[in-house]
């Protein structure tokens, strides 16, 4: 898969002094140039995870403080003198092949940015083939940037690292402290990739084993048939996976994803395993599991808090303002173009932006 000419020229061209280009906006949007708080781009009016910007090393550090105080701290590593800060132990995944012609040998050497943890490289391959090919994050490709736009908006920093919000005030700090401490403790997790009935985790051994030890007990205690076909008396049957999500039988040479918070009778296949809010798949397999289902970070957050429409930032006050179902911060009700408060003023709703009427009139808005 090669890199499309018009991410290229983004990842090559920028302005001095300007942030990173827009995606949507092309060459229209000279780069990203940061608001004081909202999370959108003052030349474009697009989002910032619209503009590919930040680094690995970033990203890392991002997800390290996520996954930091859970269960899956094993995927993070103490950064050296960075007072107990943690940094994500990214898998990437490197294959080399070796391309014979008339002359001497080359190699095609193709790289992941990032792979299912703790497979061999023969099942992470067989893993990628069921992504689609547009989604997998080859180094320098489409795929590629998606994944790191969806760490943005699957992810945003500013959901679990308090440093990242504005104006956060001492109870309001305390309350986000807590409701991340909660998620981390009873919803937060990342996916298992392994071959149907064969998790890899030495948890789901022991839960396999309790289980069998169930069956065998009930196995005792009733009737069976040798004559029934597909019964207990009929041991050569095959047991059948089913794709939680699109409910189809799972071949048993198929790589699937378990989550442990959903328990490990269910499984999905690796394109299944989605958001239930917006179906865009779990970026690294990091998913949130609320009422049985799975939800990213970002709509997990949405189904607890709200979530203001001016910064994008969880409301952790009680005093916020509301408006056609959508939040503001009391000091976020403002004109997206004058930047003038509009909560005594008439103005006008568009795709969630807000405009003051005066901004209308003088056609500030287009």
């Amino acid at each position: 898969m090669e890199l499309s000419s018009e991410i290229q020229k983004m990842s090559l061209v920028q302005q001095p002094g300007k942030g990173a280009p827009c995606f949507r906006c092309r060459d229209i949007c000279p780069g990203f140039e940061p608001h004081s708080w909202r999370k959108v781009c003052m030349s474009c009016r697009c989002n910032h995870e619209d503009h590919i910007s930040g680094s690995d090393a970033e990203d890392d550090r991002k997800i390290g403080r996520l996954l930091g105080d859970s269960a899956y701290s094993n995927l993070t590593a103490r950064v050296k003198g960075g007072n107990g800060a943690r940094i994500y132990k990214r898998n990437r995944m490197i294959i080399t092949n070796p391309i014979v012609s008339r002359k001497d040998p080359t190699f095609d050497t193709v790289t992941y940015e990032w792979a299912p943890p703790g497979l061999t490289q023969k099942l992470a391959i067989r893993y990628m083939e069921f992504v689609r090919k547009e989604m997998q994050p080859i180094a320098g490709t489409e795929g590629a940037y998606y994944r790191r736009r969806q760490l943005m908006r699957q992810l945003p920093v500013y959901d679990h690292d308090p440093m990242q919000c504005h104006d956060l005030s001492d109870a309001e700090l305390k309350i986000m402290e807590e409701f991340v401490k909660k998620y981390k403790n009873d919803v937060l997790g990342v996916g298992e990739v392994a071959l149907p009935g064969e998790p890899s985790t030495a948890k789901e051994k022991e839960e396999k084993n309790q289980k069998h030890t169930v069956e065998t007990e009930k196995e005792r205690t009733q009737e069976i048939n040798p004559a029934a076909n597909g019964t207990l008396g009929d041991p050569q049957k095959p047991t059948e996976y089913v794709c939680q999500h699109c409910k189809q039988i799972v071949p048993p040479d198929c790589p699937v994803v378990y989550a442990a918070r959903a328990g490990y009778e269910r499984l999905w296949h690796p394109a299944c395993f989605v958001c239930a809010a917006c179906n865009e798949p779990l970026v690294d397999l990091i998913y949130f599991w609320k009422n049985n289902n799975l939800l990213c970070g970002r709509h997990y957050c949405d189904s607890e808090r709200p979530r203001c429409t001016g910064c994008d930032e969880v409301i952790f006050s009680e005093d916020y303002q509301q408006s056609d179902g959508l939040s503001w911060h009391k000091n976020h009700f403002c004109c997206i173009k004058c930047e003038q408060s509009v909560k005594s003023k008439p103005y006008i709703l568009d795709q969630a932006k807000l405009f003051c009427t005066a901004c209308i009139k003088n056609n500030k808005h287009m």
